[in-house]
């Protein structure tokens, strides 16, 4: 698959198909969306939004959360706001998430039938990580959503100035629908 793509990006480079798509670096509309990598979204939420390339940030992970003050999404937010110029963030979660509900035991589980020895996880909680919180998941989408914007707008380097919300998007229709507000 990995082969067809690369065969396709050939032909998307020799074609100079990429013309439509060149903007710079920095987000016309100024915000940094922060959301999940569900695969349901990756054309639903642009186009349920009327975005372009160019319009916004949007940075991705599994359950569109933050679940450390100091983790990678949270430094993109800070990049996006100081380097790139956001002044809105966006937290929007979705209905049927697959990290709602996730258990970190079966997890565990699954990579121990991928091969993943036993000695290994034993050795990251010898060295202190909680592998049963780090791959829990949530148990409520608009909690998790709630519970981001709070980390965000409260977090010690985030500008005071930054509007920070929430939001649920129905995987199926795109509706967008406001939470916390």
């Amino acid at each position: 698959m990995i082969e067809q793509m690369l065969e396709h990006n050939r032909r998307f480079v020799e074609t100079k198909a990429y013309e439509e798509f060149v903007t710079s670096k920095y987000p016309d509309k100024k915000i940094a969306i922060v959301t999940c990598m569900d695969t349901r979204l990756v054309a639903l939420l642009p186009a349920a939004l009327g975005l372009k390339n160019g319009d916004v940030k949007i940075i991705k992970n599994a359950g569109g959360t933050i679940t450390n003050p100091f983790d990678s999404t949270m430094r993109s937010l800070l990049v996006a706001v100081y380097e790139l110029g956001v002044n809105e963030v966006m937290i929007i979660g979705h209905t049927g998430c697959g990290v709602q509900g996730m258990d970190a035991g079966e997890m565990l589980h699954l990579m121990k039938e991928r091969g993943v020895d036993e000695e290994h996880i034993q050795l990251m909680r010898h060295c202190g990580i909680d592998l049963d919180s780090w791959l829990h998941g949530f148990d409520d989408t608009e909690s998790a959503v709630l519970e981001t914007v709070d980390l965000v707008k409260n977090h010690p380097l985030m500008a005071k100035d930054v509007v920070v919300r929430g939001y649920i998007m129905d995987s199926t229709t795109g509706e967008l629908n406001p939470i916390g507000m």
